[in-house]
């Protein structure tokens, strides 16, 4: 009998032809279908299912399930709903992690290039030349060095920046200095005072909530700017807020200053680059929308691409049907939470 494996998604979320349809596609030994489209009295021959952003609910109505390949890079909107003693692999996907750092990449240069400040210029009329820092001289630091962030950094550095990265465990990458230890240790202080780029790519985890607060905006340096790529919830909206708004340079060393021809135009942090947020979408009238040192992104830094996923989700399901090998390189460590 052909293997039944359900894709599970969250009516939340709304349907997902196109990865069905690619799913179906690169697993045609496979029996593919969305949850709701499986008959009960068939569930229980499900051992392990792909998931989509599964609601709360749609897992347990698996009885005999041990394996669940997310679709996603983070976990967790998986993990609160996993039932007890199942395994889930997160998303490892070049691809993805190819198409985070080029978004990296792409905002860091426009922080780099001054383009916040330029436009901000535009819309008052103002005609200013700020002084050209060269990329070796500019500080980014990357707070995640998991695949996306390794191919984050690793891009940087070859694009001539000063990159360093923050792991929770030891990491060695050539050209970028890595600092690691807990949360709460010295490394990320370390990064954050000597970044005028900070990247978060960071999990959602109950350890890195609210990581981004009001401490953290002032170790880094008045002048300074903020990507999060990460997850919404690794950022204090006030905290940022107040950051954006505050020109006093309290406890914190300046960048310098490298404009001619005007009064400086500086908050405490400059920019906010933000593609996740708490709630998602972003709600109507929240302050980011107007605030004009914010750039709201549709959470499209690092999309799945379908195409890709499938053939990976694919590959270890048949795997795991075959002889119960599981994704060592993607496997979750439920206790960690990635």
């Amino acid at each position: 009998m052909t293997p039944l494996v359900p894709f599970v998604r969250s009516p939340d979320n709304g349907p997902n032809a196109a990865l069905v349809d690619a799913l179906c596609r690169a697993a045609p030994d496979l029996d593919v279908r969305v949850l709701g489209e499986i008959a009960p009295e068939r569930l229980h021959e499900v051992t392990v299912a792909i998931a989509d952003g599964p609601s709360e609910g749609q897992l347990a109505r698996l009885p005999n399930l041990r394996l669940v390949q997310s679709t996603w890079a983070g976990v967790e909107a998986i993990l609160p709903v996993l039932p007890a003693g199942v395994e889930v692999a997160r998303m490892v996907d070049p691809r993805l992690a190819e198409t985070m750092a080029e978004a990296v990449l792409a905002w860091t240069l426009h922080l780099h290039r001054d383009m916040p400040r330029y436009a901000r210029q535009q819309r008052n009329g103002q005609w200013i030349v700020h002084e050209l820092v060269h990329a070796s001289h500019r500080r980014v630091g990357v707070l995640g060095l998991g695949v996306l962030g390794r191919a984050a950094v690793e891009t940087l550095r070859d694009h001539g920046f000063d990159v360093t990265g923050w792991s929770r465990s030891p990491k060695s990458i050539d050209g970028v200095e890595c600092f690691h230890d807990g949360l709460d240790g010295g490394g990320v202080d370390a990064l954050l005072r000597r970044s005028d780029i900070v990247v978060n790519l960071l999990p959602h985890t109950e350890a890195t909530t609210g990581l981004l607060g009001a401490a953290a905006f002032a170790q880094m340096p008045t002048g300074s700017s903020l990507i999060n790529f990460g997850r919404g919830p690794t950022v204090d909206d006030e905290a940022l807020l107040a950051a954006l708004d505050d020109g006093t340079t309290s406890g914190a060393s300046d960048t310098g200053s490298r404009v001619t021809g005007a009064r400086l135009d500086r908050a405490h942090l400059e920019h906010a680059v933000l593609d996740v947020f708490v709630t998602e979408p972003l709600p109507e009238g929240h302050p980011y929308w107007s605030h004009p040192r914010v750039t709201v992104l549709p959470h499209v830094s690092g999309p799945t691409s379908a195409e890709t996923a499938a053939v990976i989700a694919a590959a270890n399901v048949r795997a795991f049907l075959v002889d119960g090998t599981l994704p060592a390189d993607a496997l979750v460590d439920r206790t960690r939470g990635y």
